[in-house]
């Protein structure tokens, strides 16, 4: 066991963990932040997915020691119940959630995508996302709504 200090939304977490846990163990079971979920375990599925410095990883397969001094992003971070982010209000307005279980991982590769590239195409949307496995078949009304987070952003 180590003291590993974390800045996740922009708040300081001290805790003794493994350096060696993954960052995603130490997100779900020591803070509770439920939003990056665990899907496959090898960064496969994309479910555990934040934004460290700017970039989408893959929580899962990422040890917390890793991370330690970087800021940290989770979709806790993004909105609220009574104030969404326009991300997720897109996401509401396309009706772009079946189960719901992907929706992290693909709103904050989303994200990290169209805060270094407010321009992408659709192409590169799409290939942002190809990690991202959703069994719902939304992926139109997922990438609907990623458009119309793009043009309010642009707007």
């Amino acid at each position: 066991m180590s003291i590993v200090n974390l800045n996740i939304n922009r708040r300081t977490f001290t805790i003794d963990v493994d350096p060696t846990a993954p960052l995603l163990y130490i997100l779900r079971n020591d803070l509770s932040l439920n939003g990056p979920r665990f899907g496959c375990g090898l960064g496969q599925c994309g479910a555990c997915t934040v934004i460290v410095e700017g970039e989408a990883i893959r929580s899962c397969i990422t040890p917390v020691s890793s991370v330690e001094g970087f800021a940290i992003t989770t979709l806790e971070a993004l909105g609220t119940i009574e104030n969404p982010h326009p991300l997720q209000r897109a996401f509401i307005a396309q009706q772009a959630a079946g189960c719901g279980y992907c929706m992290n991982g693909i709103m904050m590769t989303a994200k990290a995508l169209l805060d270094q590239n407010p321009r992408a195409t659709e192409i590169q949307i799409m290939e942002a996302l190809d990690g991202n496995v959703c069994r719902c078949a939304l992926h139109i009304r997922v990438l609907k709504a990623i458009q119309q987070y793009q043009q309010e952003v642009r707007a």
